[in-house]
Formats: C-alpha cells, sequence, structure tokens
C-alpha cells in the first residue's frame, strides 16, 4: 500500500496562523506535532507501508521533506508530486496514481490521506483501511465515511446502505442536516479513498478522459529527480495549466458505478474552524480553552490562542482571540466559519498577512522581520548547518551583516571573506554576494537594509542549489 498525502489549500478560516505559505497542514497542535506529520505518521503506522508519495505545492516542498524527516522511520522512500499551483484534487490524484503506477504497477494499492484532517482512533483506523483495501482489491473505488455525531452543515454528506453508496450530497442546511442525522443513512464524507491504482486509471479514462489525458501529457514533460531515500517530479507548468480544474468527488465518484463506501468512527475531524482547532484543548471550568498565555477574568466560554504575548480579557464571553506577531483575530465562536472572508479580502488588498508570517521558512532556514519602516528593514536570519544562499544581486537596497552566534562564509563582490561571531561586513547595492554556514551550528545573524526599495522581488539569482529562479 502507498498512503498518498494531499496537501492543497491554505484553510483561510484559520487565519492568522493558516496563510498562503504556512498553510494549514503546518500548523502545531497542543502535543507539537503539526497535522501534515500526524497524517504522515497515520500512513505509515499502517501495515506493509514501504513509502509515501505527497502531492503538494512546489514552493512548500523544503517545509514538508524537514516535517517528515523530524518523524520519519529510517530508510522510508519519500516521493513527491510538486505542483506549480493547484488544479484542484482529480488532477493531484491523477498525477499520484499515474506515478504509483509507472513505479509499482497498476494493482497497487493507495491511501489517498488529507494532509490536514485529524484521526484519533488509529486501531480503528487500520480496521477501516484493511476493509477499504478488501474492496479496492476487487476493483471498487472506495470512500470512507464518518458516522455522524451532530447535524452538521459543514460538510458533504454521503447516503449509503452497508458499503453500496446511494448518492453523494452537497453541504446541506441546518434543518437538511438534522433530517440526514434522524435517518440514519448518511455518513459525512471524509475525503478520504482507496482504490488500485489501475481501477482509479481505467474509471478515470471512462468518466473525466479529458482530465486524465491532460495530467498524463503533463508528467511526460515534468522533471523528475532521485536522491537517498527520496524522489520527486516537479510538474510541467505549462502543460499542468491546460489541466482542467474539478475535485475528484465531482470528476469521478459521483459518476462511476464502481464507488463503495466504508462506514466508520475513528475519531475524525477536518479541523476546519478555530471552533474546532480549539476544542481540542481541555476547558477551564468557564468553558475557556487558552493556549499559550492568557489571564483570564470574568471570561467564559472563550478560546484563546497566543504565540508570543500575554493576552488579557476581561468582561467577555463567547469569544475567538487568535495572537499572532502581526495580526490579531478577534471573532464571535459562532462566526468562526466567516474568518474565511478576512483571509478572502487581505488576499485581495496583497496584504502580506494572507500569505506570510513575521519568520519566514526557506530550504536554508529561517528570516524573521524584526522591525521595519521607511527605508530600512532589520531581519534576523538563521542558516541552517550546510545552509547556503544563492549567489544574487540587490539592485535597490544595501545591507549590513552582523554575525550574531556561528561563522558566515560570504561571496562579497571579488572578495570571499570569513565573518566570524561580533564582527560584520557590508554589502552594496548592485554587488553580487553570497551567504554560507559550512560548520555544524546554526549561524545566527543581524541583516540591516536600507535603501528606497526593500521588497522580496528586488533579487538577482545566478546560482542556487535549491532551484529557484529569478
Amino acid at each position: 500500500m502507498i498512503p498518498v498525502i494531499i496537501s492543497g489549500g491554505v484553510g483561510s478560516r484559520l487565519w492568522p496562523v493558516s496563510r498562503e505559505q504556512h498553510p494549514k497542514p503546518f500548523i502545531r497542535l497542543g502535543d507539537g506535532q503539526s497535522l501534515l506529520q500526524k497524517a504522515f505518521l497515520r500512513g505509515v503506522q499502517l501495515d506493509a507501508v514501504q513509502a509515501v508519495m505527497t502531492v503538494t505545492n512546489r514552493d512548500l516542498f523544503f517545509k514538508t521533506h524537514e516535517e517528515y524527516l523530524e518523524v520519519a522511520p529510517d530508510k522510508m522512500l519519500l516521493t513527491y508530486v510538486l505542483e506549480p499551483f493547484g488544479r484542484n484534487t482529480a488532477a493531484a490524484i491523477a498525477a499520484a496514481a499515474l506515478e504509483v503506477e509507472r513505479l509499482y504497477g497498476p494493482e497497487e494499492i493507495m491511501l489517498v490521506l488529507a494532509a490536514d484532517h485529524l484521526i484519533t482512533d488509529q486501531v480503528g483506523f487500520q480496521q477501516a483501511v484493511n476493509l477499504a483495501t478488501a474492496l479496492a482489491k476487487k476493483g471498487k473505488l472506495v470512500t470512507f465515511g464518518i458516522q455522524p455525531s451532530a447535524p452538521e452543515s459543514g460538510y458533504g454528506y454521503i447516503e449509503a446502505e452497508g458499503h453500496h453508496v446511494i448518492r453523494f450530497v452537497e453541504k446541506p442546511s441546518l434543518d437538511k442536516a438534522r433530517e440526514y442525522l434522524d435517518s440514519g443513512r448518511y455518513l459525512w464524507n471524509a475525503g478520504m479513498f482507496c482504490f488500485s491504482a489501475g481501477t482509479l486509471l481505467t474509471q478515470m479514462q471512462e468518466h473525466c478522459p479529458i482530465i486524465l489525458a491532460a495530467t498524463r501529457q503533463c508528467l511526460s514533460t515534468s522533471r523528475r529527480s532521485q536522491g537517498d531515500h527520496i524522489s520527486q517530479v516537479e510538474l510541467d507548468s505549462e502543460n499542468f495549466a491546460l489541466v482542467p480544474e474539478d475535485s475528484i468527488d465531482y470528476a469521478l465518484m459521483e459518476k462511476s458505478q464502481c464507488v463503495a463506501v466504508v462506514p466508520c468512527d475513528i475519531g475524525w475531524s477536518d479541523i476546519g474552524s478555530w471552533t474546532a482547532l480549539g476544542d481540542l484543548t481541555d476547558s477551564d471550568t468557564h468553558g475557556n480553552r487558552v493556549l499559550g498565555q492568557a489571564m483570564l477574568h470574568d471570561t467564559r466560554n472563550c478560546t484563546i490562542q497566543s504565540s508570543d504575548r500575554l493576552v488579557g480579557t476581561v468582561g467577555v464571553d463567547n469569544l475567538l482571540i487568535v495572537d499572532t506577531p502581526d495580526a490579531l483575530l478577534v471573532a464571535d465562536r459562532n462566526k468562526a466559519q466567516d474568518v474565511k472572508h478576512l483571509f478572502a479580502t487581505l488576499k485581495n488588498l496583497g496584504h502580506e498577512t494572507h500569505k506570510t508570517h513575521k519568520t519566514v521558512h526557506r530550504p536554508w532556514g529561517t528570516y524573521t522581520v524584526l522591525e521595519e519602516g521607511q527605508g530600512f528593514k532589520i531581519k534576523r536570519i538563521e542558516v541552517k548547518p550546510g545552509g547556503r544562499l544563492s549567489l544574487q544581486m540587490h539592485q535597490h537596497r544595501s545591507e549590513h551583516w552582523i554575525v550574531v552566534s556561528g561563522i558566515a562564509k560570504v561571496i562579497n563582490g571579488e572578495l570571499e571573506l570569513t565573518v566570524n561571531t561580533n564582527e560584520s561586513t557590508y554589502i552594496p547595492a548592485g554587488h553580487k554576494h553570497r551567504l554560507e554556514n559550512q560548520q555544524s551550528e546554526m549561524l545566527v545573524m543581524i541583516e540591516v537594509q536600507s535603501g528606497g526599495y526593500l521588497g522580496e522581488d528586488d533579487i538577482v539569482r545566478f546560482e542556487d542549489q535549491y532551484g529557484r529562479a529569478g
């Protein structure tokens, strides 16, 4: 079996923690593990798993791989299908199936998992997967249906009789959801699937052949690379743009006559809002759930999360308060689903808080914007052992680098320098330069930028070991 983790989407209802370059799967829960790591471990802990495939955006590859390396068993093969942009789940799953067929053959069983869901009952999950695998080997496209515990209007439903799927149903009104719950015939659609690669491709050829053909063409022109216990295919942008955008439910599952469902009760949640995420934290005697630092007085039924600062509340009830270094959310808990509208507005305005945090992850390490104003920006830069920034140039800004700890190897114009702790160097605008950490400890620096334009797009790359352009 090959677990295939689909890691797409932003999780706009979990802003301001979830952002385009730090989406929902990377949110860490109270135990320190991210939703992505939990999805990965959920897959590798199943029987007979020797490899995991992940479909994700190419800009998130290094961050995803680092997350896996924290928890992956030794010698586990990690395979990636890297999208230049999203084309919905039909294209993502078609690309994964074509790769599984190429690598392992058409009989290989695929277990498609979402990167941002939570399942608390691993034993029950294994049992459900065993049943789904048996159905998949009989040529079925298997979906997982969750026994509903409440009249939830935020989920799609499956009307079923045993393993037989009668129909898929869109997200209903609350009254209709109550009808579904009372009838006992409906399950929540969990968005997880199990099938052989060959069955999936045969059914796509019958019901959505244009999506399959366009994805196949894209893979034929895509770049592949192989390393130690890792392989990846980077989908060709030009051809991937020609793949029709559709979900696997609409494109295939609602049309095929080979669909089966496995009803299960496995502690599943899609963590679709701050209310759902907050419910993972135990409440105090007044119904408050706090993750981080908070001082509460006459406060009830509130969910509070703060990563850095102390949050104080007085005389409030039923609020969501989520504090990050550059954005604060305050909302009525009953309106948790509407946070996505804030995210959409920020994106339309081009506001930076829809995209990145103050701390931004790069393949070589991280940078954190400490302060910025007219004509200047101050960053803390951490370069991992062996990390190496691109050979680059800035047209509009100069940079001062001060080494706080570690030893920096620097190219500055025609000079090659070693900059030790408590030493500094100056990079004038227009100079080619590169920063590298050849030591075994983290390199920590303060960078002071000055100039007329300080945007991150003021960069010309000449060489880059991570394959980035521009």
